[in-house]
């Protein structure tokens, strides 16, 4: 039966992946939250961090390149008229 020993190994991999994964989403989603009630500086700083967690997240495949693309330019403009 490897098979099936392959198959429960595989479980395991999916469910450390799936948790490794919403941790950086949830990071993600908490850096967007606080970079939105941000300002001045605060916020430039917050911006950086957050488009260095996108792109790291793209990288490792935790999350498409062009959706970093995207939330990153949303955001990038967002600041720019709060000023």
């Amino acid at each position: 039966m490897p098979q099936l020993e392959s198959a429960f190994k595989d479980v395991r991999r999916i469910k450390t992946r799936t948790a490794r994964n919403l941790v950086v989403k949830n990071a993600i989603r908490q850096l967007r939250k606080t970079l939105t009630k941000a300002e001045g500086k605060q916020a430039q700083e917050l911006l950086s961090k957050l488009q260095a967690t996108l792109d790291k997240a793209a990288k490792t495949h935790v999350i498409h390149k062009n959706k970093a693309a995207r939330l990153k330019s949303r955001l990038a403009k967002r600041l720019a008229t709060k000023k």
